[in-house]
């Protein structure tokens, strides 16, 4: 019991990182093993000639917490990396109209009081009531719930009158805004969860409140940096990280898993395994044919998933006068949402998100040039679209879309580097299953103790991280769920040696007993 502890991790995304780099800080030998030939999945960089892009998440909130996580491994996050706070937080245009709040809420409040008269007090109250129900639902999310009994604690019945789980983001806004477009503002955050305000449960009006309350982060060089940052924390713990390194199966042994399997056929053990990799396609590919029962490939399939993205990185050879973050709304955004989550179709009026990350730091692009990013939110691959075939014509829809505003006027022309990514590349290149770019999605019965628990409920020593597990997707929740699981791994250890210990005490004492 004396022998140094080994982890393996599957998967070099956020959460697969954070995990390791925890584990590495608490001295277990730590191997992160990434198909893919860079770091960071989701959350990695793209880089067309001379431009670079993240290729997904671009908002950071709540550093703190990333700072804790840097802390609790006696690291300093801003020892690695710069992050530039966001002011205004962004711009959000509905037609003509422009509404770029930021964290102070004095401010804030006197712009939508002229822009949405009478709604300023509804502001106020959003901030009162939406941060109380913050302090009650974030130890929620610091904890595992893997039983039944996990509910019945002291801080899920104080949570309990604040949740808002019963009704919608939607309705909750509701009692604060009387104007539509305000309850679009504070409610488009849905989509960083993959689903309709209209269906989202009430309990996430924290996410618009958590960017009014501690703000916007745009980290220098992209968020992608901060995975870059942990994996340096990893090696500087003595682990290792291996890229263009797929894992082809996961080993197990009555019931507990004891390795992996490389896809160049080398076997490795390890007392545990975590797995970072997009859930469900793991869940499918990783395990021998029939191990799984709970998540068989049959039960999947019926589960509910985020909408996919269709992405623009574009290497523009001007420089791009707007700010950081803009949405652009559709005229009409409800019914937007709704071809995009229920009916599943493209919208001829869609919204539109635009980064602009390099007019803010000039290391995305040379001089005098932008690293434009441009998102549009449509359905995964359970609608009937064919990508090969769409793919152009929505290209143009976008660009067409981008002309009609004023500082991107003439872009088309001014494109000297393109990448794009459709649902389907995000299932056949990104490996995330049916292009579901936020993962599960975030229905009342896919939470909590009703979604995959950290501790893989159907082997032991195999755990969860990432946004296919509690507390869910979004930047955020993932650093979370590393932080459970590892914590985890770490109680079951030490009561493993505690145990050890206790056994060897008895030995010691017979052994006496005969002398």
């Amino acid at each position: 019991m004396n022998k140094e502890k080994t982890a393996i991790v599957i998967g070099a995304g956020p959460g697969g990182l954070a995990a390791a780099m925890l584990l590495a800080g608490k001295g277990y030998k730590v191997n992160v093993f990434e198909k893919q030939a860079y770091l960071g999945g989701r959350t990695s960089q793209v880089q067309l000639g001379e431009y670079r892009f993240d290729r997904g998440p671009t908002f950071l909130m709540v550093p703190h917490l990333l700072e804790e996580l840097f802390s609790s491994v006696d690291r300093r996050l801003d020892h690695y990396v710069k992050l530039i706070e966001l002011d205004p937080l962004y711009r959000l245009k509905f037609g003509e109209l422009e509404f770029s709040p930021s964290r102070h809420s004095a401010q804030t409040e006197e712009q939508i009081e002229r822009l949405f008269p009478g709604n300023g007090q509804g502001y106020r109250r959003f901030m009162q009531e939406e941060g109380k129900k913050y302090q009650r639902v974030m130890p929620l999310l610091q904890r595992p719930f893997s039983k039944l009994q996990d509910y019945m604690a002291k801080d899920v019945f104080a949570a309990l009158p604040k949740l808002n789980a019963v009704g919608t983001v939607y309705q909750r806004l509701g009692r604060y805004f009387t104007d539509e477009r305000l309850k679009y503002a504070f409610s488009f955050q849905s989509k960083y969860l993959g689903m309709s305000a209209w269906e989202c449960p009430g309990t996430f009006t924290i996410l618009s409140y958590l960017e009014h309350k501690y703000g916007l982060f745009h980290p220098v060089g992209g968020v992608n940096q901060i995975c870059q940052a942990m994996a340096q924390v990893i090696e500087e713990y003595d682990g290792h990280i291996h890229l263009a390194t797929g894992v082809k199966q996961v080993l197990t042994k009555n019931k507990k898993v004891v390795g992996i399997q490389l896809e160049n056929g080398e076997r490795l053990e390890a007392d545990h395994v975590v797995i970072n990799a997009d859930f469900s396609t793991a869940m499918n590919t990783l395990f021998a044919e029939g191990e799984l029962k709970k998540f068989s490939p049959a039960k999947l399939a019926k589960k509910k998933y985020s909408c996919s993205t269709f992405m623009l990185y574009l290497g523009v050879n001007r420089s791009i006068h707007m700010p950081h973050h803009n949405v652009l709304f559709a005229q009409n955004y409800e019914k937007n949402v709704r071809e995009i989550t229920t009916t599943k179709i493209l919208s001829e009026d869609a919204s539109l998100y635009v980064h602009n990350p390099s007019a803010l730091d000039p290391t995305l692009a040379p001089a005098g040039k932008s690293a434009l990013y441009v998102l549009l939110p449509v359905p995964n691959l359970t609608a009937d679209i064919n990508w090969q075939e769409k793919q152009e014509q929505v290209r143009e829809a976008v660009l067409t879309r981008l002309e009609q505003e004023p500082e991107l006027r003439g872009i088309s022309s001014a494109i000297e580097e393109q990448e794009i990514l459709t649902p389907l590349d995000w299932q056949e290149k990104q490996f995330v299953y049916r292009g579901a770019t936020f993962n599960l999605a975030h229905s009342l019965d896919q939470m909590m103790t009703l979604r995959p628990h950290n501790r893989f409920e159907e082997l032991d020593n195999c755990w969860l991280v990432g946004g296919g597990t509690h507390p869910g997707s979004g930047l955020p929740t993932i650093f979370e769920s590393a932080k459970i699981s590892t914590q985890l791994i770490l109680e079951q250890d030490r009561s493993q040696i505690q145990r050890f210990k206790k056994q060897k005490n008895v030995v010691g004492e017979e052994a006496s007993v005969w002398r």
